[in-house]
C-alpha cells in the first residue's frame, strides 16, 4: 500500500507581535484552533479572521482544512496576511 506525503504549509514566525499559521489537510468541515497570548481573549475574533480571509480566497467551510494559528500578539492585519500567505503555499499560489 503507497502512502501520500502529508501536505503542510506554514507562515509566520513566533516572534513577539507575529502569528505562525500552519494549514494541513484533514477529514471533515474545516477547523480552527488558536493558541498563545491571546487565545483566550480574542479566539472568537481571531476564528472569525481565519474564516473571513479564508472565505475570500473562495475557500468552502467543509474545505476540510485545519488551520492552526499559534499568537504572540499579533495584530488582526498581521494575522489576515498570515492566513492568505499560508493558504496560498498550501494550494502552490494564486490562480492563473
Amino acid at each position: 500500500m503507497e502512502r501520500s506525503a502529508a501536505k503542510i504549509a506554514q507562515a509566520g514566525t513566533v516572534e513577539s507581535m507575529d502569528c505562525r499559521v500552519t494549514i494541513t489537510q484533514s477529514d471533515g468541515p474545516m477547523t480552527i484552533e488558536v493558541a498563545g497570548s491571546g487565545a483566550s481573549r480574542f479566539r472568537g475574533a481571531m476564528e472569525a479572521k481565519v474564516r473571513d480571509v479564508l472565505s475570500g480566497l473562495g475557500v468552502s467551510p467543509d474545505s476540510g482544512l485545519r488551520v492552526d494559528v499559534q499568537d504572540n500578539g499579533a495584530l488582526d492585519l498581521v494575522l489576515g496576511a498570515r492566513v492568505e500567505s499560508a493558504y496560498l503555499r498550501f494550494t502552490g499560489g494564486p490562480a492563473s
